[in-house]
């Protein structure tokens, strides 16, 4: 007697699986603009790579002769596939079943995740869509025995692992859909997020409950809708559609080393689009105006100085005085923190703070070193900077600066000034500064102010004063003096910046390697 009949079994069931939600709900998927969740697996990971976990889990229906009648397979899928070569754990919830809200092998397979990416310490990528919990339960009569929400012991438990995971791999989350609930927690919980445009929102709750609760009538797309939540800092990036989504995936995903015990690998040196580390950019000697009151590109300084089309940038409509994303010099990734003039001067708002020291933290923990390049007028002011408890967050920025393990480089291009000067420059850094480069306690003009109140009202054009003592002290100034009292390593020709760069990051990678190396052997 053979197990023949067994192992057909098996082979319906997986068959059933991969129907998901059956041919109408897939069609209604497709209607909406959206892909299925196996669909978006296979766009993402390389083809044939995809390795399931748990592709039987769901509930079956026998007749009394013992035949599979029917089949639901858990409303989450997940597994292991190769994303560009290197293994990545990949799921998302099954928006063809109950609207993605979980059964209770739905739920258990989404708590799965995050334990197979600890088990083996690899990069998570969760395809988020799904309303979360239920009133009704998870699952309906065909739930079975399952955990309630409201179990405290339970519920730290999902979330020690998300924790946990965040400590130990590169976690990706993407909103392709609604998003609300623990599936939005989950969101939150990672090192990059992204949504596409106009197809996804993410809720704390939804339209229905907000209006019930605080009589507010609102769509999904006004609570949570791009538009505000790339400004509010729960997303990252947005994606104009799937296709965007993977490609951001993989962009972001090759920066970053396969788990925290490893290195950020570099990019072919032998590859025909290799760039030059010598390349000089002749525009940089006049990018910076001579008219203090007049802004310029920063983006622009930064793509010329790092490797060719390497720039990505993450959060670029939070805390927008501040800009931070990922790239490479010489073929090595870095993380790339940079001061945009074009908002509040550069200044480090509230929302700077928290953007810096969550971009800090994401270099540190994955040992790619920080390139700043310096505009800093200072903390933001007045009653609205004020009231938004700016130097707090502009603190936790600095902290997360003095604490940080992985080689900085400084640049100054313009302004050092006040106390949010001190987040840009790392422990044990180097830093060059430009010939445009300025800085003190405070900037001149606010300094004159203050030091020489009395004497401006005291004059017959208070106006003209004022202007006259400015002028007298930016007169004194003296791009040269930093590097003369070595308090620069080098005041450089703007041009120069990249191959400056370059010689850095050969220096300090090996150091960082052995940091690295020595703590991996003392675990």
């Amino acid at each position: 007697m053979s197990w023949k009949d067994e192992v057909d079994g098996i082979g319906k069931r997986r068959e059933e699986a991969l129907k998901l939600g059956g041919d109408e709900a897939v069609a209604r998927q497709h209607e909406r603009g959206r892909l299925t969740i196996r669909e978006r697996i296979d766009a993402l990971g390389d083809a044939g790579t995809f390795r399931e976990e748990g592709p039987i889990a769901g509930y079956s229906e026998i007749n009394d002769a013992g035949e599979l009648e029917a089949f639901t397979p858990g409303n989450y899928v997940l597994g292991v596939a190769q994303v560009d070569g290197r293994p990545c754990v990949v799921g998302g919830e099954d928006f063809t079943q109950r609207g993605g809200s979980p059964t209770p092998a739905g739920l258990r397979k989404s708590v799965y995740a995050e334990e197979l990416a600890l088990r083996y310490r690899l990069p998570l990528v969760r395809f988020l869509e799904g309303g979360g919990g239920s009133v009704t339960g998870t699952g309906g009569k065909k739930a079975g025995a399952s955990r309630p929400m409201g179990d405290p012991v339970y519920v730290t438990s999902r979330f020690k692992s998300m924790a946990d995971v965040l400590q130990t791999a590169p976690v990706v989350s993407a909103a392709m859909g609604a998003v609300a609930g623990l599936p939005a927690a989950r969101l939150a919980a990672s090192h990059f997020s992204v949504m596409t445009r106009n197809t996804s929102q993410v809720l704390v709750a939804g339209p229905a409950v907000v209006e019930r609760a605080l009589g507010e009538k609102l769509t999904k797309e006004e609570l949570g809708g791009p538009q505000v939540h790339l400004r509010s800092g729960v997303v990252d990036n947005v994606a104009e559609d799937e296709a965007g989504v993977m490609d951001q995936i993989r962009r972001f995903l090759s920066y970053l080393p396969r788990n925290a015990a490893e290195m950020p690998a570099r990019s072919d040196p032998q590859a025909a689009d290799f760039d030059d580390p010598e390349r000089c950019d002749e525009a940089l000697l006049e990018i910076v105006p001579r008219e203090r009151r007049r802004v310029y590109k920063m983006r622009k300084v930064v793509e010329s100085v790092v490797d060719r089309d390497s720039f990505f940038e993450m959060t670029a409509l939070y805390g927008r005085s501040q800009i931070t994303g990922l790239a490479r010099i010489n073929g090595w990734p870095v993380g790339i923190w940079a001061n945009d003039p074009r908002f509040y001067a550069g200044s480090m708002t509230a929302h700077g703070g928290q953007k810096v020291k969550r971009f800090i933290e994401l270099c540190d923990l994955f040992h790619l070193p920080i390139v700043a390049l310096v505009d800093e007028p200072g903390f933001m002011i007045g009653s609205e900077s004020e009231k938004a408890a700016t130097i707090r967050y502009g603190v936790e920025a600095i902290c997360a600066t003095v604490r940080s393990q992985v080689p900085w480089v400084s640049v100054i291009v313009r302004k050092t000034y006040g106390v949010a000067a001190a987040a840009h420059f790392g422990p044990q850094g180097e830093v060059f500064a430009w010939p445009s480069a300025e800085g003190g306690a405070l900037p001149i003009e606010g300094g004159v102010a203050v030091a020489f109140r009395r004497e401006i009202e005291a004059a017959p054009d208070p106006e003209a004063r004022r202007l006259e003592l400015e002028a007298q002290l930016l007169g004194r100034q003296n791009p040269y003096g930093r590097a003369e009292a070595f308090g620069v390593n080098d005041v450089i020709d703007p041009r120069r910046t990249r191959p400056v760069l370059c010689r850095w990051i050969e220096l300090a990678r090996p150091v960082l390697e052995e940091k690295v190396l020595g703590a991996r052997l003392t675990r």
